[in-house]
């Protein structure tokens, strides 16, 4: 079936429909397995990059995709545009859509992602916020299709800090009809609007969604662990406290050991290396982060190919 999305922009993956978030996913596989006949498919086309914070996966990743897929990508540093203080975010919405396709920004604020798309006439693509990123939790979820199969057989355990990242997984299991708990500490729990928007999708998959706040149980059955950072940028004054606080949540060994046997591991990167998560288990067989890097790149060309108004 011919899969065109239904919105302009993708802001969170609560917006996608189940066939819409799947379609991504088969597309990534395509492109990934046939990087040659999508050359073309932003021939002509810009791409405004909007970062707030610094990033080596998102600023590579899509500006190599849209040179692959035969654009162009102007990166605009923290300095250049100053949403929301030098120029109005509605201002630069409304410039940027005169000169260039597509816009991908990386914001602290959601609100500001969700303003360039309701003021820019072109598509807007959430690259991160602090309620959502979207973009990861593609990567990751075609990550454990590649690994896993079918993904309702996933039964993914989240652990740490229930923020932007676990949001994205959150709306991506209950979309795609995965098993996923949340494990965090109590105070870290991911928003109770996600909460409740994750599960009313889990009704049309058959998802199952779970709060946990001790890591032994929540790990129990998963064959995925997944972390991130305990402190993420913004964050930095609270590093000493919130280590404190997540130290128990470490996924270790000993950890791994309590979840299902040749369990994989997952980290959104950069990791931390002997805070949320050790060497032995980062470096392990069965850790997936690197392959989830690559996929970045295979899942943002899809969504660059879908938002431009292309079918797959």
């Amino acid at each position: 079936m011919t899969l065109r999305l239904s919105r302009k922009d993708l802001l969170t993956l609560h917006d996608l429909s189940p066939r819409e978030f799947s379609g991504i996913l088969d597309l990534s596989d395509e492109i990934k397995a046939h990087p040659d006949r999508f050359r073309g498919s932003m021939a002509g086309k810009t791409l405004a990059m909007i970062f707030e914070k610094p990033s080596l996966r998102t600023r590579v990743t899509f500006e190599t995709g849209m040179t692959q897929l035969g654009g162009h990508a102007i990166y605009l540093a923290p300095a250049d545009i100053q949403l929301g203080s030098r120029e109005s975010i509605p201002d630069v919405a409304r410039n940027l859509e005169r000169w260039v396709d597509v816009i991908m920004a990386r914001t602290f604020r959601h609100e500001s992602v969700v303003q360039l798309g309701r003021h820019a006439r072109i598509p807007v693509i959430n690259a991160l916020s602090d309620y959502s990123h979207p973009c990861q939790a593609l990567a990751d979820f075609q990550t454990l299709r590649e690994a896993l199969g079918d993904l309702k057989s996933v039964r993914l355990a989240y652990v740490g800090d229930g923020n932007n990242v676990c949001h994205s997984l959150m709306f991506a299991a209950a979309k795609s009809g995965a098993s996923f708990t949340a494990v965090t500490p109590e105070g870290y729990e991911p928003l109770k609007e996600v909460v409740d928007l994750a599960l009313s999708d889990a009704r049309d998959t058959g998802a199952t969604i779970r709060l946990v706040r001790d890591p032994s149980e929540g790990v129990r059955g998963a064959n995925a662990l997944y972390t991130d950072a305990w402190a993420s940028m913004g964050q930095e004054a609270e590093t000493e406290k919130r280590a404190r606080i997540f130290r128990p949540y470490q996924v270790n060994e000993a950890l791994m050991a309590k979840a299902d046997r040749g369990a994989f591991f997952l980290h959104c990167l950069p990791a931390h290396r002997g805070w949320e998560v050790t060497d032995a288990v980062a470096d392990s067989p069965t850790s997936l982060i690197f392959q989830e890097a690559e996929n970045r790149l295979h899942a943002q060309k899809a969504v660059l190919h879908l938002v431009s108004g292309k079918a797959a």
